[in-house]
Order: structure tokens, then sequence, then C-alpha cells
């Protein structure tokens, strides 16, 4: 099976307005249009070209979260300068989940959220 498995495509969100957090995440986030469906589901790339689905949730209720909730926890964006990362985060709003911390192998890690409450983190390593 080596080399079968080679890397992650993407994460998948079932978002509650799918066109309003696609916009997010382009506008705040630098994220482009890559693909998009009738449904309406959208895939959105990274400047590094990896990607991200956006889909429309079902009714299911959204189960209370933190950090360290079994299963998939939070999406992990990675910069190449914290500071300035941080500083245009800022100018855009985000509510920052705590301070800085020290990310596991080393480097700079910090946490927020989308507008609909996907745990986000930024890192640098």
């Amino acid at each position: 099976m080596k080399n079968v498995f080679t890397g992650i495509d993407h994460p998948a969100i079932a978002a509650t307005d799918v066109e309003t957090l696609t916009k997010w995440y382009c506008d705040v986030l630098g994220y482009k249009v890559f693909a998009k469906t009738d449904k309406p589901v959208y895939i959105i790339e990274a400047p590094d070209g990896t990607y991200i689905e956006m889909m429309p949730k079902d009714e299911t209720s959204r189960p209370e979260r933190t950090i360290n909730t079994p299963g998939w926890s939070h999406l992990a964006l990675r910069v190449n300068d914290m500071d300035t990362a941080m500083a245009e985060l800022d100018k855009q709003g985000i509510k920052w989940a705590g301070p800085e911390f020290e990310a596991a192998g080393g480097g700079r890690i910090r946490n927020f959220a989308d507008p609909e409450g996907n745990v986000l983190q930024i890192v640098q390593r």
C-alpha cells in the first residue's frame, strides 16, 4: 500500500450558508473558487493548491465542541509569517480563542473560528 495514499485532498465543511461562508474563506483567508455545483457545493483552493469543500448542512443540530472534543477537531492553516497573518486577521475583526502558543514539534499557533463556529488555527513552523 506504500505510495497509494499520497495525502489529503480536502476536508469538508457542512455550512448553514454555503455561499456566505465560501465568500468569507475567499475574502478573509485568500482562497479562490475552484469548482461549484448547483447544490451548491464549492471546492475552494488555497494558494498552495490544497482544497476545502463547502457543502450545505443537513438538519442535524451542531454539537458543542472544544478543541479536544473527540473526532475531527480543527483545521490548521499554514502561514509563512505569523505576525503578518495575525495582523491581517485582526484587520478582519477576527475574535481570537486565546493567546498564541507553541506548536507540537516547534512553531507558533493561534486559534480562532470562522463565522459559523468552525475551529481554525494559523500555524507557522
